[in-house]
């Protein structure tokens, strides 16, 4: 993530904390093999408004997000392992076949 989309994920939690909103950081925090986003890839979630940053799209993207959903309602952190080694099965040649470790927290209140 460059410096930019930095300070765009950082302004929007600040944003979301100074409106009371409680949000999910995803952040990722190890990978092995070809995977589309780099450890340190950084995603906000905030239920019902809008995603800040991304960890890589897809059905990938989609179990942080159910991840993210359940962190917030609980305030307990998760670890979600997306695996991308299943995709080496489909025809698309936009195919990774790697994993990667996405660390979910809580933010606010």
């Amino acid at each position: 993530m460059n410096s930019h989309n930095d300070y765009d994920l950082y302004q929007a939690i600040a944003e979301k904390i100074q409106a009371g909103r409680t949000i999910a950081m995803a952040t990722i925090v190890s990978t092995k093999g070809s995977v589309p986003r780099g450890v340190g890839a950084k995603m906000l979630i905030d239920p019902g408004e809008d995603l800040v940053g991304t960890v890589g799209g897809g059905c990938g993207e989609g179990e942080v997000i159910e991840a993210a959903l359940e962190v917030i309602k609980t305030g307990e952190p998760q670890m979600v392992r997306v695996d991308l080694t299943e995709d080496l099965l489909s025809l698309s040649p936009a195919v990774c076949g790697g994993t990667m470790e996405i660390f979910v927290e809580a933010i606010g209140e």
